[in-house]
């Protein structure tokens, strides 16, 4: 892993990271419902120890904006943030279990359409929880993930609320804050050398807190309140830093609700951490392939010990793995190395992380949510048809109805069906044609014929009319189901009754196969 020949090139790609990381981790934290020092601690966690671990050169972990609807409302139902430690301590444990087992290849059974569903409806439960803190009024923050309930007391009635009273201040570094983060995206900023090289998110939090400044100096009346700023605790040691930490609480091991949470977290943050590691060798300009397994094993290590400190649950990181890429690192040496920052930084910059505006961190979170929620993407995937925007709408329509789980499975329920209705309809070709007087059916059966073609094989069947001969060739089949199988040989002994005459070409040959 450490090669002193790049040590140089992970130095500067840490340092990059670090400020790319540090105001995601604050805003991340704050999206959740978590303390802000919690966010913290989950990016040291998962840059030293999940880094140390893991066979990727470039993946850089930390708390991740996928899992805020899972921790929003698991800290809700659990009643406390120590008990929720308990469940992502079991969640890393149900990790390392899964990399153990070899279950690194579960993020390829999961349909596209879904993941990018669960993905947008994140997105857009991240824009609506963080207007809040936008606006700079926090009477009646979102405190799960519904935003939508029967009784109308809270989602979308809650956002509306905080438009009662808006503090000027908040409003107006929220809105140069996504301002510099739109033109950041521009193609005349990305040409420009010098302003490419500075993290949109670093800069939203420098002129943040240099507006907030101003205002406290200048115009007094509109100054973003006390209570409106991010807080850490100070540390005059180790000892202090130590003493500061949350723990589980391990008396909450009766809750079962503590387990069912932890599986929720272990699935969703293992599918996330598999879609950016694959996203992220295909970044690497040595084209290496991470480890599936052994980055499970990584992730689940981050996760017990993030639990345990009272940090947040850790995934592989996209945003900040390709920042990663792009500043140049060689090796886990530069995720390392940006852990290494954090831990600085809470000594020797807790007095100036506490000047940052939360609706500076409330417009980073925004712009996170519009990029997984974008209306180009729902334009995509309306253009690749019903089969895929259904389970994808779906998805994000049950997930803000309910939650994230059964948004989930609803969507896996809808995409199944579309799988199940092609192989219906596709389980063979048939060229109906007359010689000699008399009908001659020819049955070209598909590459695979499972069970779930019975019905139209059933009704095909007793479609031909008496006298016919059908010829009925596998010769394409790799698979054909013994279900199937049974009604072609059970068509073919009663056709004497009817006068058909059944011809099996290549089906002996494939029915071999099917027993094995």
């Amino acid at each position: 892993m450490f090669k002193p020949s790049t040590l140089k090139y992970d130095i500067k790609a840490g340092l990059v990271v670090f400020l790319v990381a540090l105001p995601l981790c604050l805003g991340i934290a704050l999206a959740q419902g978590a303390p802000l020092f919690s966010g913290i601690i989950s990016g040291i966690i998962g840059g030293i120890v999940v880094a140390a671990i893991s066979g990727s050169k470039l993946s850089v972990s930390g708390p991740a904006a996928g899992l805020t609807s899972i921790v929003l409302a698991a800290v809700t139902s659990l009643g406390s943030f120590e008990a929720f430690l308990l469940s992502v301590s079991i969640a890393g444990v149900i990790q390392i279990t899964l990399g153990v087992l070899k279950a690194g290849i579960i993020g390829y059974y999961f349909p596209t359409a879904v993941i990018k569903g669960m993905l947008s409806a994140i997105g857009i439960v991240l824009i609506m929880t963080q207007i809040p803190h936008f606006l700079g009024d926090d009477k009646n923050p979102m405190t799960d993930e519904v935003l939508f309930h029967v009784d109308n007391r809270s989602g979308f009635s809650k956002i509306f609320k905080t438009f009662d009273s808006p503090n000027v201040g908040s409003v107006l570094i929220g809105v140069v804050s996504l301002f510099i983060l739109v033109a950041w995206e521009w193609k005349i900023i990305k040409r420009n050398k010098i302003l490419s090289q500075i993290p949109s998110a670093l800069l939203v939090v420098v002129v943040a807190i240099v507006i907030d400044l101003l205002f406290s100096n200048f115009f007094p009346g509109i100054e973003v309140k006390e209570e409106h700023l991010v807080k850490l605790p100070m540390f005059s040691g180790p000892q202090d830093f130590f003493s500061s930490l949350l723990h589980p609480d391990f008396s909450a091991w009766r809750n079962s609700k503590i387990y069912e949470i932890a599986i929720v977290i272990a699935v969703v943050a293992s599918l996330e951490t598999l879609l950016s590691i694959e996203a992220v060798d295909k970044l690497d300009p040595d084209h290496q392939v991470s480890p599936t397994n052994r980055e499970l094993i990584a992730q689940g290590v981050g996760n017990l010990f993030s639990g345990l400190v009272g940090g947040l649950p850790i995934t592989s990181v996209i945003v900040r793995s390709s920042a990663n890429v792009n500043a140049g690192g060689k090796t886990q040496m530069a995720s390392i190395i940006h852990g290494v920052f954090f831990l600085v930084a809470i000594f020797i910059l807790p007095s100036i992380l506490q000047l940052i505006p939360l609706s500076a961190l409330a417009a980073v979170l925004i712009m996170t949510g519009y990029k997984l929620a974008r209306p180009g993407l729902f334009k995509s995937m309306y253009r690749q048809g019903l089969d895929q925007f259904l389970p994808f709408i779906i998805t994000i329509l049950v997930m803000l109805f309910t939650d994230l789980l059964k948004g989930v499975t609803v969507g896996i329920l809808v995409a199944i069906f579309f799988i199940l209705k092609q192989n219906y309809k596709l389980p063979f070709k048939i060229i109906k044609e007359k010689i000699d007087g008399r009908w001659n059916y020819f049955i070209k059966l598909s590459q695979n014929v499972t069970f779930i073609n019975k019905g139209k094989f059933i009704e095909l069947f007793k479609s031909i009319p008496a006298g016919a001969k059908v010829h009925i060739d596998g010769g394409r089949s790799t698979f054909i189901d013994k279900d199937i199988l049974e009604i072609i040989s059970g068509f073919k002994q009663s056709g004497h009754i009817h006068r058909i005459t059944v011809v099996l070409e290549e089906i002996e040959e494939v029915k071999v196969l099917s027993n094995h």
